[in-house]
């Protein structure tokens, strides 16, 4: 009786059934893989105009300032609108921040600034639209769905971001930058249409004066700080993405440079992640059905620790192509557990706030730890990062292991 219960209990309806998160998953599918290529184009493009590294660094700082400076205020949007709404409005921003990149090339006029000024366009609702479809999804499938549907959204990233370089560089090479955009204009367009079709309903509010957005951002921080089961896994992230960011700021200077890796093999290298990635997102839903999340998040950062220490005595690019496949491995699961937990364990009318804040304080580390890792190696040898790293991650592990989170069911 208790085993037949049990097995009820996790038993999920299938998602494939499910129109509305079909329609969301499918149009992802489609823009993902145009945004793999605008990712490719748009560094080189700065640097065809430019002939600049600093001016494609630039540009990568002008993504992280959505995700830093108006990630609250993204959250505040998403709880207040409809999020199809909010969905739409960001893909048609993103359709329209893109048409401006495509006639400006193809009339010969574009610049370096219309660049950052176009992308931080770009990046902005496009974060904008990722939190308000993380927010959506618990409106749009069941809670015994959420892992599941999570994890069918992360392999859709991580397949394409495998396979997505190399279809773009082929692009890139065999036609011209504006070609390369407008398949990635093409792509959003298709994903508005799917869009479309997406039936959101409405989130349930309390029946209260309208506060100012200053207010509701204080009771989204307010939610994250106060709610236990969250609080423990953000605040660990902070300090993993500090940890990652210390390996990813030098991996590929210490591959090609040290280990004198060919730019062929550092590619290899990096798909070996992304095969971990994908391993990850298909035995996360399995592994849900027979253990407890808090316990799966404490065993991916022991995983983690293995991909370090491999990492740490590497002398090949394989070697680091395995590590990088560990730690991949181990990521995407504890991504999808963390996700899930926040959508579960946050009231649906706070979830843009609390996702916008917590995504902020988790992002917040990413600079500083490239910023160290640059001064490090150019003065100090690279090892040490990655022994540093893994002891960072070792203390997170012993801190989870001991609190409260690692018994979530």
């Amino acid at each position: 009786m208790g085993e037949r219960k049990l097995e009820s209990v996790f038993q999920e309806p299938s998602l494939w059934k499910n129109k509305n998160f079909m329609f969301l998953w499918v149009g992802k599918v489609i823009s993902n893989f145009g945004f793999q290529i605008y990712a490719i184009a748009l560094p080189l493009l700065i640097y065809e105009l430019s002939k600049s590294a600093l001016a494609m660094s630039m540009m990568r700082a002008v993504d992280f300032f959505p995700n830093i400076f108006i990630g609250m205020l993204a959250g505040v949007m998403v709880d207040r609108f409809n999020r199809k709404s909010i969905m739409k409005y960001a893909v048609i921003i993103q359709i329209a921040a893109l048409t401006g990149i495509v006639l400006l090339i193809f009339s010969n006029e574009i610049a370096v600034w219309h660049l950052y000024i176009f992308g931080f366009i770009l990046s902005t609702s496009g974060y904008t639209f990722g939190n308000s479809q993380h927010s959506a999804i618990p409106q749009l499938v069941s809670k015994q769905q959420l892992t599941a549907a999570n994890a069918k959204l992360t392999f859709v990233d991580t397949f394409v971001s495998m396979v997505g370089p190399g279809f773009a560089g082929i692009i890139i090479a065999l036609y011209s930058f504006g070609f390369s955009f407008s398949l990635y204009l093409i792509c959003l367009v298709v994903m508005l249409a799917f869009l479309l079709f997406v039936q959101v309903p409405q989130v349930e509010r309390e029946k209260k004066q309208q506060a100012s957005v200053w207010e509701d951002m204080k009771e989204g921080i307010h939610e994250l700080f106060g709610n236990k089961t969250l609080l423990t896994p953000t605040i660990v992230t902070v300090f993993s993405n500090l940890s990652a960011s210390l390996v990813i700021g030098v991996l590929i200077f210490y591959a090609a440079d040290v280990l004198e890796a060919s730019e062929k093999e550092i590619g290899f290298m990096f798909s070996f992640g992304a095969v971990g990635g994908l391993i990850g997102s298909l035995v996360i839903t399995k592994l849900r059905k027979t253990m407890g999340r808090g316990k799966i998040y404490a065993w991916c950062l022991f995983i983690e620790i293995i991909g370090l220490a491999v990492l740490i005595f590497a002398n090949t690019w394989w070697l680091i192509g395995l590590s990088l496949l560990i730690r991949s491995f181990a990521v995407i699961m504890s991504n999808v557990v963390y996700f899930t937990i926040r959508q579960e364990f946050t009231p649906n009318h706070l979830l843009g706030r609390v996702a916008g804040t917590s995504s902020m304080l988790m992002k917040l580390a990413l600079p500083l730890g490239l910023f160290i890792a640059g001064i490090w190696a150019e003065f100090l040898p690279i090892p040490p990062l990655f022994i540093i790293s893994t002891c960072i991650t070792a203390v997170l592990y012993i801190v989870v292991r001991r609190s409260d989170f690692s018994r979530v069911e």
